[in-house]
């Protein structure tokens, strides 16, 4: 396990690409039918949430001013899509509406002490429950990650409250998952395969999905903006690089077995195999 963070050029903050209108109208989806499920925020955390809207309005329309245009109180998204930016909703949430990332507040309650999860929109979790994390400390939120506790919770912890304004990061992390869905609040641990899965149909039934995860401070309270940016393909058009289905090979065959179970490999972990070493030659 490793943090693994590069730096962040402040202008790739956001990445929309080609999906944003699909992405958008998923979230408008999520929003109107479970809402308690995707949005969520503590008393406390409104000023850091004004500040996370208030950038994104500034940047958007600078960095792409052929997807986005202030226009009155609104903000236009592409040739169909406005978002008010003066309603009673959260800040958090219209910035949510904006973007393709979710975006996740952390704030320390006093200086030194651990940063918690204060605020959320996630409308594409990768298999995590926003109610079983908000208000939580980095280690508690990590307590299910394999090994998190021994070899990463000091680390980040430390990472975290030493993160400048001016230095923000990102890293990627990736999983392999059996549904194609944005949204995937559950599915960690399963232990048993499925005979369903084989090395005929794993290309279009299973997915690689990877998450573009960025941490910014914000500068005036001094909060720090998680961002999560999901990607995600059938295997079948990753493995068609053998390069790419060696690598993702080499990653499962050498992944430790407690990572492995979390990540519920175990599902389709013998076709893959197969699968991947057909690929991979």
């Amino acid at each position: 396990m490793a943090m693994a963070l590069r730096p962040l050029d402040p202008a790739d903050w956001i990445a929309p690409d080609d999906d944003l209108e699909a992405h958008l109208a998923e979230k408008e989806r999520l929003l109107a039918e479970r809402r308690d499920e995707v949005f969520a925020a503590l008393p406390g955390s409104e000023a850091a949430q004004a500040e996370v809207l208030a950038r994104l309005v500034e940047h958007l329309p600078r960095r792409f001013p052929a997807l986005y245009g202030r226009d009155g109180d609104s903000l236009r998204i592409g040739p169909d899509r406005s978002v008010r930016l003066d309603g009673d909703a959260p800040p958090l949430l219209t910035a949510g509406r904006l973007v393709q990332e979710d975006l996740c507040l952390m704030q320390s309650p006093a200086p030194g002490e651990p940063y918690c999860l204060t605020a959320a929109s996630l409308c594409f979790p990768s298999r995590w429950r926003l109610a079983d994390k908000l208000g939580r400390p980095m280690a508690a939120i990590h307590a299910p990650v394999p090994l998190y506790a021994e070899r990463m919770a000091r680390q980040v912890d430390r990472f975290l409250q030493h993160l400048k304004a001016d230095k923000p990061v990102w890293r990627i992390n990736w999983s392999l998952l059996d549904d194609g869905a944005l949204f995937q609040p559950t599915g960690h641990g399963r232990t048993e395969s499925d005979p369903r899965f084989t090395v005929e149909n794993l290309p279009q039934s299973v997915w690689f999905r990877s998450e573009r995860q960025t941490l910014v401070r914000l500068p005036e309270s001094q909060a720090i903006c998680f961002g999560i940016r999901i990607y995600q393909a059938p295997l079948g058009t990753l493995a068609a690089d053998p390069v790419r289905a060696r690598r993702l090979l080499t990653a499962i065959q050498t992944m430790a077995p407690e990572m492995d179970a979390y990540k519920s490999f175990a599902v389709f972990r013998r076709p893959l195999v197969a699968y991947l070493c057909t690929r991979a030659s």
